[in-house]
Parts: structure tokens; sequence; C-alpha cells
């Protein structure tokens, strides 16, 4: 695993008070109060570009799709390609627990 870019106290708080939720209500509780609305449309879009640009979607329909620009697009492509596999980790994750409730 990659040495952790952001380490400090708070992030490490935040990432323990992440891993500590249980379940979607939880999740959508807590970054209700966490994030403002915008803040959240642009996580949510985020992940969403990165889930699209994994099944090797075009820039063209993942635009159309999410509604991102293609400066965000790029952005999330070079955490694909060069960061630190994070999305990877979910991405693969959830389509375990998804092939393991079939």
């Amino acid at each position: 695993m990659k040495e952790k870019f952001l380490n400090n106290k708070n992030v490490d708080f935040l990432y323990d008070a992440i891993l500590s939720l249980e379940n979607k209500e939880e999740c959508s509780a807590f970054f209700e109060d966490l994030c403002t609305v915008q803040e959240l449309q642009t996580l949510s879009q985020r992940i969403a570009v990165a889930k699209m640009l994994s099944e090797k979607r075009v820039y063209t329909d993942i635009v159309n799709e999410t509604g991102a620009s293609t400066a965000t697009i790029s952005r999330v492509n070079r955490s694909l390609q060069y960061g630190s596999d994070g999305y990877d980790i979910i991405f693969d994750r959830i389509q375990k627990d998804s092939d393991e409730q079939l």
C-alpha cells in the first residue's frame, strides 16, 4: 500500500469515523451532516465517473450521463491510472458483494 498523502490525526479520525458506520442509513446520516449538498454531489459524481471509466466508457457518454466536465473526468482518470488503487478496491468489493447475493 502506498504511503498516505494526508497523514494527520484529523484525517485519521475521519477515516475511523467512516469505518465505524454499519449500514447505508448511517452513511447517509453521517455524510448529510458532514458535507454540503454540493460536496456530496461532487463526491458521488467522481465515483460515478470512476466506475464508468473502469468500464471503459468514453468521455462523451460520461459527460452526458454524469454532467461532469472533461477536466473532472481527466482528473479521475489520472487517479485510476496512477493513484492508490482506492477506486479499484471499492469496485472489486462491490462486485464481490453483488456476486455473493446472486
